[in-house]
């Protein structure tokens, strides 16, 4: 997300729903957000929406490594997309939208365009 856009700070979910080492879909406005927690416990979000496939299916793809880069790796054509970047690993033309994620209490917020 560009740094110089105002956000607000969208609660999405609890960090109970986010089980380590999966992912969950979640609303936001006009799009859905792919939010991760990986077995060490860290927050991540991307869109949902597989560029190549053109389905909201990125949260329920499988959490890896690949070299120093931890990805999630597309469940239907299997490319793999860099968590903090969005970059994808197979096609530099292609990137995601991140989302800057924080925990407040049991919360767990997005920042999405205001």
């Amino acid at each position: 997300m560009n740094s110089s856009v105002a956000v607000q700070w969208k609660a999405v979910c609890k960090l109970d729903d986010v089980l380590p080492g999966t992912g969950v879909g979640v609303r936001l406005p006009g799009r859905q957000a792919a939010l991760f927690r990986t077995s060490d416990g860290s927050l991540y979000a991307l869109d949902n929406r597989d560029p190549f496939s053109q389905a909201n299916v990125l949260s329920r793809g499988i959490l890896g490594s690949m070299g120093d880069k931890r990805v999630v790796a597309s469940p239907i054509y299997k490319q793999h997309f860099d968590l903090e970047t969005g970059q994808c690993l197979e096609d530099e033309a292609v990137s995601l939208t991140v989302y800057p994620v924080q925990v407040e209490g049991d919360l767990i917020k997005l920042a999405v365009p205001a």
